[in-house]
């Protein structure tokens, strides 16, 4: 046996060994289902409640949260269902399966906060120019119970976030507590002074937090829609990655992209060593796709080429 033919075969023994246990596929387990369906029974609940008490005591700012909030516990359902749909075979049409509903989901959810942030803005403008005469304490009580139900929920996803998914739910519940504890303020301070312009004021300061929050979320998923390369990963160092495996003489036409919220995909021509045979340079692309799986990418299609174009 030669000796590149004994290396090759030493380093495709050393990549079946350590192969496995690098998936990161796209699923639903039982602890993620019940933190969606816990996350989505406590916001209805608390959104009945907090328009009740919106009608009841004539109080547009907590008609206006529970509007936002309904709005959120659409994004959860819209997230869960994406997940399901997610966990479907591939078939002849949708070949990729249909794991890219988990980006649209991340996109929607983003899109859906930002416009909700916006209604919010307007009315604290709106109510800036024209404060309303609202109780204070009826306020500050019902947005407490919106930071405890805001706050055990977020707190749920949180030790999911690395998920997209996950992390768009996370900050859609995070951004709530924030918008229930500046409504508690607000109405703590109009209680006992009455300065009703500090309730739209407030909202304001809040409106920008969120924006800046979901920035991040709304960038990320819509890289993700459009197939660009995913975050955390340098096209630049991937291609030194494949040409370091032994034999490899250049590659070519090199595509990353997300697949879903947690898998990523490469396609890449390669030129191997033209003295090796054709089952060697089969190793070779079982270590490239080894190498590979180590820097977040574990689908890849390696195409040979016999000189470089």
């Amino acid at each position: 046996m030669s000796t590149g033919n004994h290396q090759i075969e030493e380093a495709n023994e050393h990549s079946h060994q350590h192969a496995h246990g690098h998936s990161h596929a796209v699923a639903i387990n039982k602890e993620n289902k019940n933190v969606f369906l816990i996350g989505i029974g406590l916001n209805l609940a608390f959104v009945l409640a907090e328009a009740i008490a919106g009608i009841a005591y004539n109080s547009m700012a907590l008609l206006t949260d529970a509007g936002h909030n309904l709005s959120d516990v659409a994004s959860l359902v819209v997230s869960l269902v994406a997940f399901w749909i997610a966990k479907r075979p591939s078939n002849a049409v949708y070949t990729y399966g249909f794991k890219k509903t988990t980006v649209l989901a991340a996109l929607a959810n983003a899109v859906t906060l930002l416009v909700a942030v916006g209604v919010l803005g307007f009315e604290s403008f709106t109510r800036l120019l024209h404060p309303e005469v609202v109780s204070g304490g009826v306020i500050a009580w019902v947005a407490a119970l919106g930071i405890l139900i805001n706050g055990i929920t977020a707190f749920l996803f949180f030790k999911q976030k690395h998920e997209l998914n996950s992390k768009a739910a996370y900050l859609h519940l995070l951004a709530d507590a924030l918008v229930s504890l500046g409504v508690v303020i607000a109405g703590v301070v109009i209680s006992y002074t009455q300065l009703y312009w500090l309730d739209p004021a407030i909202g304001i300061v809040i409106m920008i937090v969120i924006l800046v929050s979901t920035w991040g979320l709304l960038r990320d998923s819509f890289k993700m829609t459009i197939d660009a390369v995913p975050e955390g990963i340098e096209l630049d160092a991937i291609k030194k990655i494949i040409t370091s495996v032994p034999y490899v003489k250049q590659v070519q036409h090199v595509h990353v992209w997300s697949l879903s919220t947690t898998e990523n995909a490469l396609t890449a021509h390669v030129v191997i060593d033209e003295q090796l045979s054709f089952d060697q340079k089969l190793d070779v692309i079982a270590n490239i796709k080894h190498e590979l799986e180590h820097h977040d990418i574990h689908h890849s299609t390696i195409e040979l080429e016999k000189t470089s174009h």
